[in-house]
């Protein structure tokens, strides 16, 4: 083989020597996964119903309610919406959700290797706000459509989603629309779901949080990723700290940059980053 070539042949390939790369296990493949997948394809989104039980939706409430504080600063992020960053510094409690292997299995079918949790949030819309901006959620980065989605994401429900509450609205098979189209309400459908049902879809797919028209808040978690080589929109190296990192799963240190997209991308000082956990 000529040099060329085994240069060629190293690129994308697991060079490190003591950590190699989280391999998933069989959890992540499953006919289940299976028909998501089909879903997603033609649709751009799937809802997938009682993934979590009463104890784990308590869990996520007794946890993340505290921290609800400060509501959206423009338009976007909502005058009457509550939002939490930094959640996976703060609490443990949805660690599950970022790693849950339904979740994952699907992105196994839809990106390559080594994909990343580009955000975690806590999103509470309080009674009496708007509709939220129409937007595609991989939008940022700057690759005309159409195209392949650069990212994924979850909603996930801890309160029941209604129509009347803000329920997320998403319009189907707008994944596969190039920059020529723009989103109108009218197309729009409610992911209407019960407490412990999730959301998934391409960062592709139109979508927006919905007008809270109800007497009571809707509170919801959502996780986003994206392809390893494209920049997470939370600095997860900055936010948290090692000792947080250390209580966190293999599966999740990986997720929020303690690993190697081939053959080095991710290096701190020519090395693993999750050598660092070695040290104090």
């Amino acid at each position: 083989m000529s040099d060329d070539l085994k240069q060629q042949e190293d690129l994308g390939r697991d060079l490190a020597k003591k950590y190699k790369a989280h391999v998933p296990g069989p959890e992540r493949k499953s006919p289940q996964i299976d028909a998501d997948w089909e879903k997603v394809q033609r649709d751009g989104y799937v809802i997938i119903n009682d993934l979590l039980d009463a104890d784990e939706i308590a869990r996520i409430r007794s946890e993340c309610t505290p921290l609800l504080d400060k509501k959206g600063r423009n338009s976007f992020e909502g005058a009457d919406t509550q939002r939490v960053y930094n959640v996976l510094a703060k609490t443990r409690a949805i660690d599950k959700l970022a790693t849950h292997p339904r979740i994952l299995g699907l992105m196994d079918k839809f990106f390559q290797p080594s994909f990343l949790l580009s955000q975690a949030q806590v999103i509470n819309i309080l009674p009496g706000e708007k509709a939220q901006m129409l937007h595609a959620d991989d939008g940022f980065y700057q690759i005309p459509r159409p195209r392949p989605p650069l990212g994924a994401a979850t909603v996930w429900a801890i309160d029941d989603f209604t129509e009347e509450n803000g329920a997320t609205v998403i319009i189907p098979g707008s994944h596969e629309w190039g920059a020529d189209r723009a989103p109108k309400p009218e197309e729009t459908i409610p992911a209407v779901m019960k407490a412990g049902s999730v959301i998934f879809f391409l960062g592709t797919t139109w979508h927006g949080g919905g007008a809270n028209r109800s007497g009571a808040a809707r509170f919801a978690v959502t996780c986003q990723y994206c392809e390893a080589y494209m920049r997470q929109q939370e600095n997860f190296l900055l936010e948290l700290n090692r000792d947080t990192v250390r209580e966190m799963s293999p599966e999740l240190r990986g997720l929020v940059g303690y690993s190697i997209y081939g053959p080095f991308m991710g290096m701190v000082n020519g090395k693993h980053p999750l050598r660092l956990l070695e040290t104090a």
